[in-house]
């Protein structure tokens, strides 16, 4: 059985920054036209494949006592 062959510091770090610049895409929110991550929900308006999965918080009034 033969041992695998040793590479350079060199030619590692080329091979996984290659790796990371294909992870890193974004695509566009189909109603809202918001930057996200691929098959993921929007953050800005909770929609995935045009269906709302998360609503929107409502932010609650201070009453003045």
């Amino acid at each position: 059985m033969t041992t695998p062959k040793r590479h350079s510091n060199s030619r590692t770090n080329m091979k996984r920054k290659s790796k990371k610049l294909h992870l890193i895409s974004l695509s566009r929110c189909s109603n809202c036209g918001e930057t996200k991550l691929p098959h993921r929900i929007c953050p800005k308006c909770g929609y995935y494949d045009g269906k709302l999965i998360i609503p929107p918080k409502v932010k609650k009034e201070k009453t003045q006592a």
